[in-house]
């Protein structure tokens, strides 16, 4: 098999096998098949913007000129690590997709799981967050943030990421999110997403084959004590329940507040982190298409997203985080008495607006670097956008916001929402030092996207959750200080996506098979 690569197409036309052998400089007829294996978007010049593909093709004849496009397919695939299984009481916190592919990835290798959740089953879940946006009536334990899936059940379900993948882990999260219903063109699509209504979906058949595997889910049930004795875990402690695992796995979510406070009480090592807050902005989607792409090809191509970055004259990084395409900006609020906002699109994008958080970096200076203060910090300003109007979102215009006075009507641009909202004047949230920062990236960021920095765009207040404010240490083989207990995903401080949350979880079981094995051999 062959690996044609830099294969062009121009948007408004389809990838074809003529196309394959035209490139390859073979008669269609050798080609007996092919595979899309990733397909990327050049749209720099707008007047011919292409496809980019990279293709497995199996030919009857393969005696033709290499290249450094045309090349001998060498793949390497995703594989746990070969050794004897132990037994092993493994404990599994948080069903985010660092629990879940820990979990499923232990259970798909032999080992026996308990996972606890403190949130509802998804199905639950999604009735209690509608009844949320519908009457402001908080369940403080399963809600935007908290309950089977992660935070990103409610999200745009983007399946991005940064992370290196020599170890092929990527490509196990994806295979088993098609296994479960996901669009199989996650496989190569150069933006992969599902959107939040198929994410349920999936999540929901994956649980019920870990079931099937072994695994316990035990839901609504919160972690509220670690015992520990002679540095090792002696017992846990969820909704007035002992447990006494051998190995424990803190898959926690980056919202887990009252969790990270316990944590610290027991010495488990922790450190503070940078994150960054903001608000998140609405325009009409159309015209980030239209900016993104140009009239010519925005009728072929998905929603456009963008991502955007400045670095402000007070030395802050100013950027765009959680782009959603034809979505909702959403109450994500999990505590009482403080609010925070999300962005969320379904798999469709069917929203006539885009949205993303524009958000500055908080030091940990600012926060005087100490363990829990960065939490600190996130709370007090979600305290503000609680007050500013008791709960519901406050929303401004950008030409309001930068006036620096309340916004009394609407433009053009339409308020998308899930949860109520009022008019407010949203510098009242953060420290000046932050509202300066972003009045400073808007105008630079409407230089780059025709119209983003247009007087009528909506603000939204306040966008606070975009990683945790802590990282739960772990050594070189993922454990922490405490023998058994390893931290694991987005809000022990590892990773920042659903991709990267569920390679980590993948990461983390290898390395617990690894430990349980060496233990077994001593």
């Amino acid at each position: 098999m062959l690996k044609l690569r830099e294969l062009k197409i121009e948007v408004g036309n389809t990838l074809t096998k003529k196309d394959i052998a035209k490139k390859l400089k073979v008669e269609p007829a050798n080609i007996i098949s092919y595979e899309i294996k990733k397909e990327s978007l050049d749209a720099r010049d707008k007047n011919k913007i292409y496809f980019v593909y990279e293709v497995n093709v199996k030919l009857k004849d393969e005696n033709i000129k290499l290249s450094n496009n045309v090349t001998k397919v060498l793949e390497k695939h995703y594989e746990f690590p070969k050794s004897d299984v132990k037994d092993a009481n493994i404990i599994v916190v948080g069903s985010g997709p660092a629990g879940l592919f820990s979990s499923y990835l232990l259970a798909e290798n032999g080992y026996k799981v308990t996972l606890l959740e403190r949130g509802s089953k998804v199905e639950e879940r999604i009735k209690k967050v509608e009844e949320f946006w519908k009457s402001g009536k908080l369940d403080s334990n399963s809600n935007v943030q908290f309950g089977e899936g992660g935070a990103g059940t409610f999200s745009d379900g983007k399946l991005n990421t940064l992370v290196k993948d020599e170890e092929k882990r990527g490509e196990k999260v994806y295979e088993t999110f098609v296994k479960f219903g996901a669009p199989k063109e996650i496989l190569y699509s150069y933006k992969p997403h599902i959107g939040t209504n198929i994410l349920r979906t999936v999540i929901k058949n994956m649980r019920m084959k870990m079931i099937e595997m072994g695994v316990t889910f035990e839901f609504d049930t919160c972690l509220t004590d670690i015992e520990i004795e002679k540095n090792k875990i002696k017992s846990i402690t969820a909704n007035n329940k002992k447990y006494k695992p051998d190995i424990l796995v803190l898959a926690l979510g980056h919202s887990a507040r009252d969790t990270f406070m316990m944590l610290k009480e027991k010495n488990i090592n922790m450190e503070a982190k940078p994150f960054a807050v903001g608000f998140r902005i609405e325009h009409p989607q159309k015209m980030i298409d239209e900016s993104q792409y140009g009239l010519k090809y925005a009728k072929y191509l998905e929603k456009a997203t963008y991502k955007l970055t400045y670095k402000s004259s007070n030395n802050r990084g100013v950027y765009s985080f959680c782009m959603c395409p034809g979505g909702y900006v959403v109450n994500a609020s999990s505590e009482y008495n403080r609010l925070a906002i999300n962005g969320m699109s379904n798999y469709e994008r069917e929203s006539k607006n885009a949205n993303s958080a524009i958000v500055v970096t908080v030091k940990k200076e600012d926060f005087e670097n100490e363990i829990l203060k960065g939490m600190e910090f996130q709370r007090q300003i979600e305290e503000k956008a609680y007050n500013l109007k008791k709960g519901k979102i406050p929303v401004q215009l950008l030409k309001d916001y930068l006036e620096n006075k309340e916004t009394k009507k609407l433009g053009e641009v339409e308020v998308i929402t899930k949860g109520e909202y009022e008019f407010a004047n949203l510098n009242e949230i953060l420290p000046n030092y932050l509202n300066d920062a972003i009045k400073e990236a808007l105008p630079y960021f409407g230089k780059k996207i025709k119209g983003f920095d247009r007087s009528d765009a909506i603000l939204f207040g306040v966008e606070s959750r975009t990683s945790s404010p802590v990282r739960i240490i772990r050594d070189e083989n993922c454990m922490s200080n405490i023998e058994g207990l390893f931290p694991c995903g987005e809000g022990a401080g590892y990773a920042g996506g659903i991709t990267s949350a569920a390679m980590d979880g993948i990461k983390v079981a290898e390395e617990i098979h690894k430990y349980l094995n060496r233990k077994k051999d001593l």
